[in-house]
């Protein structure tokens, strides 16, 4: 872990999506945060130390789908899979499928395996999966501020994490007109080895891309309620909102993935987030940790 002194900043930007409004002059006090999000190798050792069962692992509860058959109640997660060529328009979100067998050892499905990329970060995990990663860990998932300030590395209402210009060496994203085409002008088409990209200018590899991170807040549109906060943090689920699903709780993920393009998304900038329901992990969302000091 690194040492992040802490300090000042605008939180957000004014510049992209409505969800990422500014506040100013937001505090967060000193904390050690992972150089690197968690990785395969490391999920293991906590499975081996006490086989712990993730969510995508345990077939869906007949209590809270209770309209589902049987076949449909199997363990499983979400699997981004490209779709055909097309001429025409790609129906928004077809290129994600419940894929059962898919977890945290099986990314692709049950035929898929870890095997050579146990330095690439774990995926298929859900929201109380990383917590008790986290708990097991003695640390802490991120506030949305220190995740924040820490993705943004001492530079100052910069775009990206490195500065103003977008560039596919600096980190894992898709190249290409999503999702039918990815040049993988990165070098990979899924996820990377952590570390593969240079670091920020605190020394933390992949704050952009690669996976999305779980933070603590609960997901809010907009940053204007925590304006002059010490260490805020959105800790009510009750207050928690998103309109595309006004109902379902969400938490906040920050980063962006390796499937975010210019055409789609555009979400790899510090400022950026997106929300998350807590009993879903997909093939593109993980987690790093921090140490409140």
């Amino acid at each position: 872990m690194l040492l992040i002194q802490g300090g000042h900043f605008r939180i957000g930007s004014d510049e992209f999506y409505p969800e990422e409004r500014t506040a100013d002059d937001v505090t967060v006090s000193q904390f050690c945060i992972g150089k690197h999000e968690v990785t395969n190798a490391e999920f293991t050792k906590f499975f081996d130390a006490t086989g712990y069962v993730t969510v995508a692992e345990q077939p869906l509860s007949k209590a809270d789908f209770p309209d589902l058959p049987d076949d449909q109640r199997l363990p499983g997660s979400v699997v981004f899979q490209m779709p055909p060529p097309t001429e025409g328009e790609v129906p928004l979100l077809s290129w994600w499928h419940w894929v059962p067998g898919a977890n945290w050892q099986h990314p692709e499905g049950s035929e898929s395996r870890i095997a050579g990329r146990e330095d690439h970060p774990v995926v298929h995990i859900a929201y109380e999966d990383a917590v008790a990663y986290a708990q097991w860990a003695g640390l802490s998932l991120p506030t949305e501020a220190q995740w924040e300030y820490a993705a943004r590395g001492g530079l100052k209402d910069k775009i990206f994490a490195w500065g103003n210009q977008y560039s596919p060496k600096k980190a894992n994203t898709w190249q290409g007109k999503f999702p039918l085409e990815n040049t993988h002008a990165d070098g990979y088409l899924g996820t990377a080895p952590v570390g593969s990209f240079p670091p920020n200018h605190y020394g933390l590899y992949d704050m952009t891309g690669n996976v999305w991170e779980w933070t603590q807040d609960w997901y809010s549109l907009g940053h204007t309620q925590i304006n002059h906060a010490i260490n805020p943090i959105m800790a009510d689920a009750q207050q928690s909102f998103d309109p595309r699903e006004p109902g379902v709780v969400k938490h906040v993920v920050k980063g962006g993935s390796y499937l975010c393009a210019k055409n789609y998304c555009s979400r790899y900038r510090p400022a950026a987030r997106e929300a998350q329901s807590p009993d879903t992990g997909t093939s593109h969302i993980g987690f790093r940790l921090v140490k409140n000091l």
